[in-house]
């Protein structure tokens, strides 16, 4: 089953659709791809959740251990992951228990095993892709 392959509207939608985004395996070094990803998605007007259990906070954002520990009260919509793909199985559950409706694999997280049970938790999942570069992409889309 090939889960990766979205196209470009409903790329499109998942962004205008949701505001709420669990960074998972964000960093605090300015020199991080998921670093630079969460500030674009921030100063375009996503909330951005930390989840690293190595840092207290990012941008005087706290940040959480895993998804487990977000509070109940904090909606997350999109899951962005920037993890080595064979840890992502465990995110993925995570991420259906505190009700995600996406699991965003950046680019080179690839793991289809994890895309399906993600899928089969009725999760919608796009992979590979990295979701600054689909943002901007369907920003200047005209």
């Amino acid at each position: 089953m090939q889960v990766n392959q979205y196209d470009n509207d409903r790329i499109g939608r998942i962004l205008v659709t949701s505001r709420n985004v669990a960074v998972v395996g964000i960093s605090d070094k300015h020199d991080r791809d998921s670093y630079r990803v969460a500030r674009y998605l921030r100063e375009n007007g996503f909330n951005i959740i930390p989840v690293n259990p190595g840092i207290t906070s990012w941008e005087g954002i706290k940040s959480y251990p895993s998804l487990l520990d977000i509070p109940p009260e904090v909606k997350v919509d999109i899951v962005d992951v920037f993890r080595k793909p064979d840890t992502v199985i465990p995110v993925v559950n995570e991420a259906s228990k505190i009700g995600a409706k996406v699991i965003w694999f950046q680019e080179g997280v690839i793991n289809e095993t994890a895309a399906n049970n993600a899928k089969k938790l009725g999760m919608s999942v796009v992979m590979d892709r990295c979701m600054m570069k689909e943002h901007y992409k369907s920003r200047n889309r005209n």
